[in-house]
């Protein structure tokens, strides 16, 4: 019976043997397949093992063309932080300022007139078009508060305005005179500085800044001087302490306004 038991002992040990034998093949197999197709496709190995830097919104870097800002998340995403980030001067003189030195006239943008572009953006799914042109439709208009509804294309054109919330003149002094035609050009034309408004209340701004002239609609003064923010950050345009102020003490009131 001890034979017996020392032979199963024996069989026991030399099945043990084995599969361990077989594991390590098995292991030395895969890491010599592993090695194989690292060696055949050493770009996979640098995306499985390369860590992925911060780029865009993460690090802080402006897309200047996409009429959108990025910031870091976490102390440049807010209005009132980058509002910080703007340079504080006195006025240029507004000599030789003309609208022309930015633009003339709307531009056709993929095939449609940029005015028709902004009122339809505004307007939302109540736009009603022919062709590029919005012949009625409603919104609630944000520098009166209003909810207006326009039936016919004549009353849009009498009643709507495409404003540069930026205006041109108050840019023209505070730094784009000193910058080239193309630059100009498009702070005339991104829509990131365009807003279709009420025609009166427009031309009550006149070519105001925020501390000559803010929207009687008291609940879009934090969006309107966080696009002002938003625009003057992007163009490099500066403010004056006036300015500077009374924008800060709007968006003291809603400290958690993002930048546009």
């Amino acid at each position: 019976m001890q034979e017996c038991a020392e032979s199963e002992k024996c069989g026991i040990i030399s099945l043990m043997k084995i599969l361990k034998w077989r594991r390590l093949i098995a292991v030395g197999v895969a890491a010599i397949g592993v090695v194989s197709w690292l060696l055949i496709n050493p770009a996979s190995y640098e995306q499985i093992f390369t860590r992925v830097e911060n780029t865009g919104a993460e690090s802080g870097i402006r897309d200047e063309n996409s009429g959108d800002l990025e910031y870091d998340k976490e102390d440049k995403g807010l209005a009132i932080n980058v509002l910080e980030l703007l340079e504080v001067k006195g006025r240029a003189p507004k000599t030789n300022y003309t609208r022309e030195q930015f633009y003339n006239g709307w531009p056709t943008v993929d095939g449609c007139n940029l005015r028709q572009r902004i009122i339809r953006r505004e307007f939302g799914e109540s736009a009603v078009l022919d062709g590029c042109t919005v012949l009625s439709g409603e919104f609630d208009e944000p520098y009166t508060g209003e909810h207006k509804v326009f039936s016919t294309r004549d009353e849009i054109s009498k009643g709507i305005q495409i404003d540069h919330v930026v205006a041109l003149s108050d840019a023209w002094q505070k730094g784009a005179q000193y910058m080239d035609a193309d630059t100009r050009y498009k702070i005339a034309t991104d829509p990131l500085n365009l807003l279709a408004v009420d025609a009166s209340a427009n031309g009550k701004k006149s070519d105001g800044d925020a501390a000559t002239w803010l929207p009687p609609n008291k609940k879009f003064r934090c969006q309107y001087v966080a696009r002002q923010v938003s625009v003057k950050y992007k163009y490099s345009l500066w403010v004056t302490d006036a300015e500077k102020n009374a924008i800060y003490d709007i968006l003291t009131t809603c400290p958690n306004e993002p930048v546009l």
